[in-house]
């Protein structure tokens, strides 16, 4: 292995490619002619792009106007198709060199404004602001956008230890963090759904200019930024071979990096401020320009690096819109986001970079929670019994609450069948949604235990798998294509939508064996890309009535009818017994690749039943209920903390815990706001969320003290 892909040898790990023999055409071209050969790229893409539009102005119209032709091709030009291609240029330059500086600062390929949460908490503050109607300058978005996206990068940062402490801990601290926020911004459109109008379209990235303003205003401070970032580029360089190494050569080791982190955010935040938050192009860029041999003299300095980083992140927003708009049409530059194509592209990168390499960070080993040993029976018992108790008391109070309290004599009286018309209308609404919280959250716990000792990742969760983003993707295609199916159908495409994204990972997991950080890493990015599809077809359907698809997305148990809960049964039913079955084959599986093997478990088999249970369990939970995120984390690890880490006991704790969890975020969800309601999912988020950065950083302490 080279020093470029070994871990801690400073410069961030790139793909090893064969030198290249001297005198090729590439090595002669020069660091010169490549910037020539790249800024060719760009004009060449430039002038593809203007020539797109909802108008019927082509390439001809345009040609003819410096020999006076018509005006109204003058003024579609400087109105739409010019600024939209400038502020293309200028997004994809911050976001190209601001991800090369997170890289640079991480050490990790993998790090992006994307993955280190910086576009996600830019885009809240920003989302924020518009729903209490405040009608801020850009410079005043921008400062805004700055401090959610330095809030994010610092929390990612802190938890993955600037990066360093390994690929997995990088990206599920970004990816948790990131779903929080997203979480956020979601609530913050759903209640404020007037005045966030659009805004989901803009969630995903949006090129649509009115006018130069936003351009003029931050396309100076991208360009000051990064001449001041290729300016500082061989003290990067230096950074880039070692804390200690830096040091001994009088680099400000601690003071060098946080202005690198501080310009890659500056640069993240007028980027979401110009065009939302584009996806993934932080990533792509780098890894492109470093994919260009190591032969040529400088290119893989950061001098040279940082501004081909830029052209290269112009190059795909630019190329992402053509393709975008070249498949589906003028009108679809206006209402489909190009980062949904950029993310696309992003996370086909990040599953090459997966397959590449192998990380051994420190979550390869939960984090040493409080088991208590090996708890007595009768112990294990009194927790059970606890757990029902809460459950059952969960489950009287989601009857009981709501926009109307009611009494427990109310709902004695409607089991005897002795109501009035309003209350028993009023209780045959309340008790499917009920029990579809506690079928859901049951079901999400005990996939998020299957999944976590198949991974021996305690944070991993069926959400990281991409299953539940996949089921996802089925059920709001079908929900857009035929809205009044029937609640099988639903179920089936969900559980398609799962199959098939599982199966995608699994199969691109599966090198040589199958790698539990390997299965993480290209779950996230399949994850990421079924949610660019989801936004697709959203937006598709109908742009501007997206209240009922966010409601879904973000798990809610509205409507539910008692029909849509028997598939969660069925598949408690036949899921719940198999992974009980394998209860002493999982004990051994999250111990390490080889106890399992030496003992005589049939490691393949017995992962891939796991991860079937798993998935037929979160797609008819999503079915059920929408998409609930955090339960297949919280819930499994809560339960390892209380009964230990023996699956015969900790599955029907974990599986009380999170109908448990799921129930109360439910009923606090309809009635903290009443009449108003805040989805499940989302309360799920914001509790998950807290206990996810606990772990991380518990994680990360005790890697420190080892």
């Amino acid at each position: 292995m080279s020093d470029a892909a070994r871990p801690g040898s400073g410069a961030p790990a790139g793909p090893v490619l064969a030198p290249e023999p001297p005198g090729t055409p590439l090595r002669r071209l020069g660091t010169a002619g490549v910037f020539v050969l790249t800024l060719a790229a760009v004009v060449l893409m430039a002038a593809a792009h203007v020539t797109q539009g909802t108008s019927s102005i082509g390439a001809f119209d345009l040609l003819a106007l410096p020999f006076g032709g018509d005006e109204e091709a003058a003024r579609v030009l400087l109105a739409s198709r010019l600024p939209r291609l400038l502020a293309g240029v200028a997004v994809g330059v911050a976001l190209g060199v601001a991800g090369s500086l997170l890289q640079s600062v991480a050490r990790n390929p993998m790090a992006s404004p994307d993955t280190l949460a910086v576009s996600s908490g830019a885009h809240v503050a920003v989302a924020t602001a518009a729903a209490f109607g405040l009608a801020l300058p850009l410079p005043v978005s921008g400062g805004l956008a700055l401090v959610g996206g330095l809030a994010a990068a610092g929390l990612v940062m802190a938890l993955s230890a600037g990066g360093r402490a390994g690929t997995t801990r990088l990206i599920l601290a970004g990816s948790a963090t990131a779903l929080a926020l997203q979480s956020l911004t979601n609530l913050v459109m759903i209640l404020f759904e007037e005045e966030t109008t659009g805004l989901f379209a803009w969630g995903s990235g949006s090129l649509v200019q009115s006018d130069f303003g936003a351009v003029a205003q931050f396309g100076p401070l991208i360009a000051a930024v990064t001449v001041v970032a290729v300016l500082a580029g061989p003290r990067v360089d230096i950074l880039g071979l070692g804390d200690d190494t830096a040091a001994v050569l009088g680099v400000n080791v601690r003071r060098l990096r946080g202005w690198l982190v501080l310009m890659a955010v500056l640069l993240a935040a007028a980027a979401v401020t110009i065009a939302g938050p584009i996806g993934f192009v932080g990533l792509c860029a780098p890894v492109i320009v470093r994919l260009l041999p190591r032969t040529i003299p400088g290119l893989h300095r950061n001098r040279a690096l940082l501004p081909l980083s830029g052209l290269a992140g112009a190059l795909i927003v630019l190329g992402s819109d053509i393709l975008l708009r070249a498949a589906l049409g003028g009108q679809a530059g206006v209402e489909v986001p190009p980062g949904v194509v950029t993310t696309i592209l992003g996370a086909g990168v990040m599953i090459w970079l997966a397959r590449r390499y192998r990380d051994a960070g420190p979550t390869r080993r939960p984090p040493a929670v409080r088991t208590g040993g090996t708890r007595s029976r009768g112990a294990f018992l009194a927790v059970v019994t606890v757990c029902a108790v809460l459950l059952v008391a969960a489950v009287v109070a989601g009857l009981l609450g709501g926009d109307r309290w009611l009494l427990t004599g109310d709902v004695l009286n409607w089991l005897q069948g002795r109501s009035g018309r309003a209350l028993t209308f009023v209780l045959d609404q309340r008790w499917p949604r009920v029990l579809a919280a506690v079928l859901a959250g049951a079901a999400l716990a005990v996939a998020g235990a299957a999944v976590q000792a198949v991974c021996r990742n305690p944070l991993a969760e069926p959400g990281v798998l991409g299953v539940t983003a996949g089921a996802g993707v089925g059920a709001i295609a079908l929900l857009a294509a035929a809205p009044l199916a029937g609640v099988w159908m639903m179920s089936a495409t969900a559980g398609a939508g799962a199959l098939v994204t599982f199966a995608a990972v699994y199969a691109l997991s599966w090198r040589g064996g199958l790698h539990s950080d390997r299965l993480v890493l290209i779950g996230i990015a399949m994850q990421a890309a079924c949610t660019s599809v989801t936004v697709l077809i959203i937006v598709k359907a109908d742009p501007w009535n997206t209240a009922l698809a966010l409601t879904w997305l973000s798990g809610s148990t509205y409507g539910r009818v008692p029909a849509q809960l028997v598939p969660v049964v069925l598949a408690l039913l036949v899921t719940v017994p198999l992974l009980a079955w394998l209860r002493r084959d999982l004990d051994l599986l999250a111990l390490d690749e080889d106890t399992p093997r030496v003992l005589g478990v049939p490691l393949e088999p017995v992962r891939l039943a796991a991860l079937a249970g798993a998935v037929v369990l979160t797609s008819t939970a999503v079915s059920a209920v929408g998409v609930v995120g955090f339960v297949g984390l919280v819930a499994p690890h809560a339960a390892r903390a209380l009964v230990g880490s023996r699956h015969a006991r900790m599955l029907p704790v974990a599986a009380l815990l999170g109908a448990l969890l799921v129930s109360l975020a439910d009923t606090l969800g309809r009635t903290v706001i009443a009449p108003a309601q805040v989805p499940a999912g989302l309360v799920t988020a914001l509790i998950g969320t807290p206990y996810f950065v606990y772990l991380l950083w518990r994680a990360r302490a005790q890697a420190d003290a080892s």
